[in-house]
């Protein structure tokens, strides 16, 4: 089983929005990625609920079978589209993947 999780900070305006409006928009387009990425085998997408300058705004954990199951979810067109508007909207982004 492999673990992805990543972390991002947003913008505090992006695209026309506020950092909570993206930040709901991306929960929204993440979370339609199981519908249509069979590859995904668990995907939860968190909001940061305590301000910190540690923290970051907006957590995805998902799960795969394999690490070829991860590649071919993150090359799969509808999660290009997320990772488009999300390049737009975060100023960083921390990831780790790995093997359970």
């Amino acid at each position: 089983m492999i673990k992805h999780i990543v972390m991002w900070r947003l913008k505090d305006t992006a695209e026309g929005a506020s950092k909570d409006e993206n930040a709901g928009k991306m929960k929204e387009m993440l979370e339609a990625l199981p519908a249509v990425i069979p590859e995904i085998e668990h995907l939860e997408v968190g909001m940061n609920g305590i301000e910190s300058p540690a923290a970051y705004d907006v957590a995805l954990y998902s799960a795969f079978a394999s690490f070829d199951a991860l590649n071919t979810y993150q090359k799969h067109p509808e999660h290009e589209k997320c990772k488009e508007f999300i390049g737009k909207i975060v100023s960083e982004r921390a990831v780790v993947d790995y093997e359970i």
